[in-house]
């Protein structure tokens, strides 16, 4: 069943973004078990149990919200989970914030990333009253820094030897996006 992305803020022409679900712990899982897809993001985790999964996903979408963090399940036009957005180290005062980023693989180069991310951009920048956002990259990660850096993401920041996978160090790099530099290199965005 086809979704019609023209009647929310939250719903765009390829994704729309949603809160998560208890019955999103099968995709969780799943994603779970592929150690290519989990070293991208962090770590390879310990196994966790199928029950492990659904407690989790059960308690997270039924957490309430005390701040600006949060997490964004990336849907397509067929109703088909294809990753997740998260935010995080929301702080208001400065108005700048971190996001993460993930699409698993069998989705990426579809343009739900770019896509997920303006619409969050545009929430946390226009809705929000946040001014900068950043995001950290690993330096072996290449998509996503050619994604960022397609976006208007400028390198702010290293931050040598700070991954560790497969018996390698990796750094850190930091990406930064200013509202003006948003709104410059998307001006055809809609406010809302």
């Amino acid at each position: 069943m086809a979704i019609d992305f023209s009647t929310s803020y939250w719903q765009g022409t390829a994704v729309r973004l949603r809160a998560l679900e208890p019955s999103d712990w099968k995709v969780y899982f799943a994603w779970n078990q592929d150690d290519a897809m989990a070293r991208r993001l962090l770590e390879i985790p310990f196994p966790q149990s199928q029950e492990a999964v659904k407690q989790w996903a059960e308690k997270e979408s039924t957490r309430r919200r005390e701040d600006d963090n949060c997490r964004f399940v990336i849907e397509n036009t067929d109703a088909e989970v294809v990753g997740d957005l998260t935010t995080h180290l929301c702080d208001p005062r400065t108005g700048a914030f971190f996001y993460g980023l993930h699409v698993h693989k069998a989705h990426r180069r579809k343009g739900y990333a770019k896509e997920a991310i303006a619409i969050v951009l545009r929430y946390y920048f226009y809705e929000r009253r946040y001014q900068k956002v950043m995001a950290a990259i690993y330096s072996f990660n290449e998509a996503s820094i050619r994604l960022h850096e397609s976006l208007g993401f400028q390198r702010e920041g290293q931050w040598r030897r700070m991954g560790y996978s497969e018996g390698q160090y990796f750094d850190h790099l930091f990406y930064g996006l200013t509202v003006e530099e948003f709104a410059a290199n998307h001006p055809h965005l809609p406010l809302g």
